[in-house]
């Protein structure tokens, strides 16, 4: 098993935050790292969905846990290279700012040998993500004000 957690606090509020994690078709606006990603329903548990990391094939994803305001969580396997990759999103909001929290494992047959690997992308792509999604959300909440 291979396994990255990377937390920020912002001043933005959860709902904006959560908005953009629900509407999927704004995650290439702030991460990077995708190049496309799709729903075939609405964002809920157990819907499925494809992700295309930059320069890479379309990966299916399922939501394996989805709590508005709080957080979801989405599996992708990766039966080829024998891998399961989970992510979770975090929110919790309190005294005025926004905990932010991304969690990633990979577990599988082959994860110890092909965690690091795939893992040491998401070092340094989900805090430069997450950095990015806190400042559409601020942008967005700056634009509703005025």
């Amino acid at each position: 098993m291979w396994q990255f957690e990377h937390t920020i606090t912002t001043k933005a509020k959860a709902v904006t935050i959560w908005e953009l994690y629900s509407d999927i078709t704004t995650w290439v606006t702030w991460d990077k790292g995708i190049a496309g990603a799709s729903l075939d329903g609405l964002f809920a548990q157990g819907t499925r969905g494809f992700l295309q990391p930059e320069g890479q094939q379309p990966l299916p994803f399922k939501l394996t846990e989805v709590n508005p305001l709080q957080g979801f969580s989405d599996l992708t396997d990766i039966p080829d290279a024998g891998i399961q990759v989970q992510f979770k999103h975090l929110l919790a909001e309190a005294n005025g700012e926004t905990r932010v929290t991304h969690q990633v494992k990979i577990t599988g047959p082959n994860a110890a040998q092909l965690g690091p690997k795939f893992g040491a992308h998401m070092e340094t792509g989900i805090p430069k993500s997450m950095a990015n999604l806190v400042a559409v959300a601020l942008e967005k909440e700056r634009e509703q004000s005025e």
